[in-house]
């Protein structure tokens, strides 16, 4: 008797024992999980975030608008470096800033090689992306079979691009750029050649002028879709001149055949505005039923860091930006704006950071304020870049550093040291720098010595290993931002002709040109 009721009571005590602990995990159960690191504001803006995106629905709707802008140039280093920049010109350390594009809520990556090349060029990649087949290096928005300078190829294989397609569908089209309007990532949009450097006449060889190509200029004074381009602001005003023509800033056409593209254009549009300067631009009308021309610089525009300084005056990218779509949308209708930060490309090859970043900052205004004009239920932006550049960003730099200047480490407490960083060669290193470029020291005896020098300075040359003229691209993925209508469509990793198919599509092109 004695063990039966000692097993009963056992019993009876991990019954109890488990009636209380699923009890306790009851009561537990509607307690919330307290994470010590709950009230830190990292911690808290992750939890917003999460929040925002749980709520995020695609937006599958047609879009009556499509505006692409390009950051020529710019890799992921340069946008990472830009939006420091960024924060630090508006007196914070910098690396928490958000571009404008960094806002929205779907992105990919971007592969950029050419049919040809690991590494692309604007003009392939541009024509890319502008028709959704990929092709060579160097040529204008024609396919792979044509070999770059081959004029009779050529003929015959060109692609149609989405500017185009814009056009013949009824829709208002427009372009901008910082460089020449002629120049390759520009011209993708609107011409076909297998060169992108036959931007004048004289440009192209005469044993190549006998089949028939026209050069890039020509070709949008006599672009033949649609009722014409809407809207073009950009530089490139030698192109369209003859050689014996000296423009209002001083300098003298290019062309070889005697004609004036410009007059001709007017004639042409007898109701549409040219403008060459600041105060066209800002007079001009802006509820007029014809094209507008701009054309801002003999050549390429200036970099954002010396616009100021252009004789004749240039708006920024930013208000350019905002008058196209004015212009675009007093037309009625929907519109293709196609949008590029040129300069960026420039600077890199150059190896100046300083313009470089600032012209992406300049970017990134013009971006906020498409932001600001438009509606995301009906207008897909999309940001991006045609290739990247041999641009890195390293050497553990402590917070706030200036993106621009020489690296300051933290000691081993993670406080900022009271002095600059040497190398094993007992020299200070930048922050920011290229691989290939001017930059890179031509003698013996290892790099310059930056001790004395402002290397925030807008015309220094950043130091890079391998000696160029000219600092080249880089070859990795470059990244998409996207938002409003079928912006969901940019996730993963994508070939970089699927951006033209994705604005082809939002769009809803197919069913308009049947």
């Amino acid at each position: 008797m004695g063990i039966l009721l000692r097993k009963i009571f056992s019993l009876w005590g991990f019954a109890i024992l488990l009636l209380g602990a699923v009890g306790v995990f009851w009561v537990l159960r509607g307690q919330p999980l307290e994470i010590k690191q709950a009230k830190n504001p990292y911690f808290t803006d992750a939890q917003a975030t999460l929040s925002q995106k749980l709520r995020q629905l695609p937006n599958v709707s047609p879009a009556k608008n499509v505006i692409l802008f390009i950051g020529d140039g710019m890799g992921i280093s340069t946008v990472t470096a830009t939006r420091i920049l960024e924060g630090q010109m508006q007196g914070g350390p910098g690396e928490e800033n958000i571009l404008s594009w960094e806002t929205f809520p779907y992105t990919a990556l971007s592969k950029t090689y050419n049919t040809n090349q690991q590494i692309g060029d604007s003009a392939g990649t541009a024509s890319t992306f502008l028709s959704g087949a990929k092709t060579k290096a160097g040529v204008i928005s024609v396919n792979q079979s044509v070999a770059r300078g081959d004029c009779r190829a050529a003929i015959n294989n060109s692609m149609d691009t989405i500017l185009e397609l814009s056009e013949r569908a009824g829709l208002n089209t427009g372009i901008i750029t910082t460089a020449r309007l002629t120049h390759a990532t520009p011209a993708a949009a609107y011409a076909h050649s297998p060169e992108r450097n036959w931007e004048s006449d004289g440009d192209i060889p005469s044993q190549e002028q006998q089949f028939g190509c026209i050069d890039i200029a020509r070709q949008f004074i006599d672009f033949p879709v649609g009722d014409g381009i809407e809207v073009a602001f950009g530089g490139g005003r030698r192109n369209f001149l003859p050689s014996f023509v000296t423009d209002k800033e001083g300098k003298k056409g290019r062309r070889k055949d005697g004609r004036n593209l410009i007059s001709e254009w007017k004639n042409i549009h007898k109701d549409g505005q040219y403008i060459w300067n600041q105060e066209g631009f800002d007079h001009l009308n802006m509820d007029g039923d014809g094209p507008v021309l701009g054309l801002f610089n003999a050549s390429h525009m200036q970099y954002e860091s010396e616009r100021a300084g252009d004789a004749g005056g240039e708006p920024s990218l930013a208000d350019m930006t905002g008058k196209a779509i004015q212009l675009l949308n007093n037309k009625g209708g929907g519109y293709f704006l196609y949008i590029e930060g040129a300069r960026i490309d420039h600077a890199h090859h150059q190896g100046n950071a300083y313009k470089a970043l600032h012209d992406g900052v300049a970017l990134a205004e013009a971006v906020q304020r498409a932001k600001e004009m438009t509606n995301a239920e009906d207008t897909l932006i999309i940001v991006t870049a045609d290739h990247s550049h041999g641009f890195v960003m390293t050497g553990y730099t402590t917070r706030g550093n200036p993106i621009l200047g020489k690296v300051v480490l933290n000691d081993k407490r993670g406080q900022p040291q009271d002095h600059e960083a040497f190398g094993t060669d007992y020299l200070p290193y930048t922050t920011v720098g290229y691989y290939t470029g001017p930059g890179a020291q031509k003698t013996k005896g290892g790099r310059s010595d930056l001790t004395e020098v402002d290397t925030e300075g807008k015309d220094y040359v950043q130091q890079a290993l391998v000696p160029l003229a000219y600092e080249a691209h880089g070859g990795e993925d470059v990244a998409i931002y996207a938002d409003g209508p079928d912006a969901y469509l940019f996730q993963g990793v994508v070939e970089q002709n699927y951006i033209f198919h994705v604005m082809y599509h939002a769009l809803r092109l197919k069913d308009k040109l049947q």
